[in-house]
């Protein structure tokens, strides 16, 4: 079986676009030519990965039990051209961290920086996605250190406390008038709430929420971003649930505020968990391990 990256990252672009079209015009390919390395690796598997529509196509059944092996494929193929340049460029090698922005912003950056200067040998990247994509990634070995919020913990590996957090309300004093002192889960569960999509740790934290009073939230408006909250926050579209450090981070105007809540729902904490290779990549690891995880590792 024969088959390259760009018809790997083409499958893997149809998938997310549900279009031929769109996939190639995003790759720099011509249509016909996207079609005929499609049609030519459904001809080497055996079997249809898309089914064509009017409007697009769609993944069919087996193309879904394929499709994770041809992404991992991907993953494993940038990995590797990353690290490759990194090498080339006189570094040491590359380590990968994935963390949620709520990390990235108050705790992550600036340990990020303390690595760089004690390490310069090690290139480091940040991937920033939220919890669950997280432990995907980690799984496939995409990256080689995952942080992600502890009740959103699926993956089979060593967890080790990283550090914590709790969610504020943000709003707009021109739209909602909120008391000062800390809001009750009755009051907020009657508010319009703009919140992160699927698989965030704080849209798991509001359907608990909910459900531990008999209530179904309605998901009202989503966003992918603090920032996109933020925005529907200040024309009073609703209001929302971000880490206080991440509120300040935004630099919010003067009508923007944000109160606390009542209770210990809202408290979150972060999990760290890595994979291990071979011994070169170990004591990056480590070396990397000993600023995030001070108490644990050693340089």
């Amino acid at each position: 079986m024969k088959f390259d990256t760009t018809t790997v990252r083409l499958i893997s672009a149809i998938a997310e676009e549900g279009s031929i079209s769109r996939a190639a015009d995003r790759m720099g390919l011509a249509v016909a030519a996207a079609s005929r390395r499609v049609s030519d690796l459904e001809s080497q598997l055996g079997v249809r990965l898309f089914k064509r529509q009017p409007h697009g196509v769609k993944v069919t059944e087996a193309g879904t039990r394929l499709l994770s092996h041809i992404r991992q494929i991907d993953h494993l193929t940038q990995r590797l051209e990353g690290d490759a340049r990194a090498v080339n460029r006189g570094r040491d090698g590359r380590v990968i961290i994935g963390a949620p922005k709520s990390v990235v912003i108050p705790f992550l950056a600036r340990e990020i920086a303390r690595t760089q200067q004690l390490f310069p040998g090690i290139a480091l990247q940040i991937v920033e996605e939220n919890s669950r994509i997280v432990q995907q990634l980690l799984r496939d070995r995409v990256i080689d250190i995952g942080i992600y919020e502890k009740t959103s913990g699926f993956i089979d590996l060593p967890r080790y406390a990283y550090r914590q957090d709790h969610l504020v309300v943000v709003y707009s004093r021109h739209h909602f008038s909120l008391p000062a002192a800390p809001l009750g889960i009755e009051a907020l569960i009657e508010l319009p709430i703009v919140t992160l999509g699927r698989g965030s740790a704080i849209l798991t934290a509001l359907h608990r929420a909910h459900e531990s009073r008999g209530r179904t939230f309605r998901n009202d408006f989503v966003v992918s971003g603090f920032d996109s909250m933020l925005a529907l926050v200040r024309e009073g579209v609703g209001v929302g649930l971000m880490p206080p450090d991440v509120f300040g981070a935004l630099h919010p105007e003067v009508e923007l505020a944000c109160v606390e809540l009542e209770g210990d729902w809202h408290r979150r904490s972060y999990m760290l968990s890595f994979i291990e290779s071979e011994a070169q990549q170990q004591r990056m690891l480590r070396n990397v391990l000993s600023q995030l995880l001070p108490g644990e590792f050693e340089a």
